[in-house]
């Protein structure tokens, strides 16, 4: 089964409750929570305490997407605010102190291609990844057209024995999204299209029998 994130980046800011309710409803598997520093990618987003109060409210799992240059400074804030997991970019700061710092702190841990940079770039890594995050767009705003050469970038991770999760992110829609499964991709992040889509609950019943 292909999995959904939908990416609160794209939600409507003055009703946060009902998007994320929305979320959880539709019976996607995860939240996507982007985090952006206005230096790493050119745009701000959102901070820990948002992210506890969704997990106050809402049961749903919750995927820190850390588009920051430091990311390692705000790991912990996260993690006390509720992340399940945390993902962080391997062009960013201490990267490799980054991902033991989340493991230390018992959450699943990704790592994140620009789409530039090659996936050999994590080989060392791989190992204590739980998922890698292809981005399909560069970072920083929705609403971006896929960039498909990306998708390569999946079967270059299972020859190099990569087990875990393949996460991509940008550009992805109802009708675009076969391609990413055929690809190997078995979680789609989804902004725009989602929270546009008529009938949200039949996007991710679609995706999901991909």
């Amino acid at each position: 089964m292909t999995k959904v994130a939908p990416s609160i980046l794209a939600a409507d800011l003055l009703r946060m409750q009902q998007s994320v309710s929305l979320i959880e409803t539709s019976g996607a598997d995860e939240l996507h929570f982007d985090v952006m520093d206005g230096h790493f990618v050119p745009n701000l987003s959102f901070g820990p305490a948002l992210l506890k109060a969704v997990k106050k409210e809402f049961s749903l799992f919750c995927d820190v997407h850390l588009m920051l240059t430091d990311p390692i400074n705000y790991v912990e804030a996260f993690a006390k605010a509720g992340a399940d997991h945390i993902t962080i970019h391997q062009e960013a700061n201490d990267f490799l102190p980054c991902i033991r710092k989340i493991k230390e702190l018992g959450l699943r841990v990704g790592a994140s291609l620009k789409p530039g940079t090659p996936a050999d770039t994590l080989r060392e890594v791989l190992p204590l990844l739980d998922r890698v995050l292809l981005m399909t767009v560069e970072p920083g705003f929705g609403g971006q057209s896929l960039m498909r050469d990306v998708l390569k970038k999946a079967a270059e991770l299972r020859l190099m024995g990569f087990h875990g999760d393949i996460q991509a992110d940008g550009g992805i829609n109802g009708d675009n999204a076969w391609e990413l499964a055929k690809a190997g991709v078995n979680t789609l992040v989804m902004g725009t299209a989602f929270f546009t889509a008529d009938d949200p609950a039949a996007l991710v019943e679609k995706v999901h029998q991909l």
